[in-house]
């Protein structure tokens, strides 16, 4: 009976007795779950282009990142060095169009997957030769983001918001906006949708491929530098931070690959659950809950719910 009650009602008793605590651990977990939403959005653009999980997207939020960091370092001013970074995202976008993804028009799906695994450890390597391997510092203050916090007082208790963490959600809700219509509104996400479906039917009705997978991919590139300044800023800048990018596959898979609202209710649910579970129910299932919760989540869904809550049924064609 002890075990029961330490699992279905003592959680709730804390919740209750210290709701300010609860608050904080709330916040906590929607700033978490707001970041991990980025980092699986620029999956999930490459996913509806290619119907392919790009292995490569977490090494591109470090690679941005690094790039930014490495400009400023070298004497370029913040904001120009941002533009810089910007338009080294584009060139690597048009690099990969031109070199890996032309030859691979039509392919299978494991084929342009391959490929992404390539691209991820060049981009690993040719990262640590021009950057070094040392963590660096976010340029946060530099670009003008908001530093220090303010405190609440509910329920006589303390409940502190970082203005950096709300930054973090107004970026994610700006990008999510912006990706929703150009998805939904433009003749470009409504090409990129039929390029997804297939690749030869898309050329044969005029869609340009090139064109769609150098948009495609550069707009991952603008979310992968975006998911670096805020996951920098919050803690330096280092190749580690590509292990952090893993956790959007529990979210990709809660929330379904194609569905950028999918990502962000699958992000949400990740970082609300983690850090719900580490504090209230940490003592019982041990510690280090944030480091197998997500996957847990990932694989229950894979049992009952392959396709996720947002995502299309998959019909096999026999």
């Amino acid at each position: 009976m002890d075990i029961l009650y330490n699992i279905l009602i003592d959680p709730f008793v804390q919740m209750g007795s210290a709701p300010d605590f609860f608050l904080q651990v709330l916040w906590s977990g929607f700033v978490a779950g707001t970041l991990y939403s980025l980092i699986a959005l620029g999956f999930v653009l490459i996913f509806k282009a290619s119907g392919v999980f790009n292995f490569a997207q977490g090494i591109m939020v470090v690679f941005a990142a690094l790039t930014l960091v490495g400009l400023y370092q070298a004497g370029v001013p913040a904001w120009f060095a941002l533009i810089l970074t910007i338009g080294a995202m584009f060139a690597l976008a048009w690099l990969v169009e031109r070199i890996v993804l032309r030859n691979l028009v039509n392919q299978e799906e494991i084929i342009l997957f391959m490929a992404t695994i390539g691209l991820n450890y060049f981009l690993i390597g040719f990262g640590e030769y021009v950057f070094g391997g040392e963590p660096k510092p976010m340029i946060a203050a530099e670009l003008g983001l908001p530093t220090g916090s303010t405190t609440f007082e509910p329920f006589g208790g303390i409940v502190i918001i970082e203005h950096l963490d709300v930054a973090a959600v107004i970026m994610a809700i700006v990008l999510v906006t912006a990706l929703a219509v150009f998805f939904n509104k433009t003749r470009i996400g409504r090409a990129l949708r039929a390029v997804a479906d297939d690749h030869q039917a898309a050329l044969s009705v005029g869609i340009s491929l090139n064109q769609i997978w150098v948009i495609v991919w550069f707009a991952a590139g603008i979310v992968a530098l975006a998911t670096g300044i805020m996951w920098g800023a919050k803690s330096d800048v280092s190749f580690a931070l590509q292990i952090v990018a893993l956790k959007a596959l529990p979210v990709l898979i809660i929330g379904g690959f194609t569905s950028i609202p999918g990502a962000i209710i699958g992000g949400l649910v990740i970082g609300f659950g983690e850090k719900l579970f580490e504090i209230y129910w940490g003592g019982l299932l041990g510690s280090g809950v944030e480091g197998w919760f997500a996957y847990v989540i990932a694989l229950i869904f894979l049992l009952f719910r392959p396709q996720g809550l947002f995502g299309e049924k998959i019909i096999e064609r026999i």
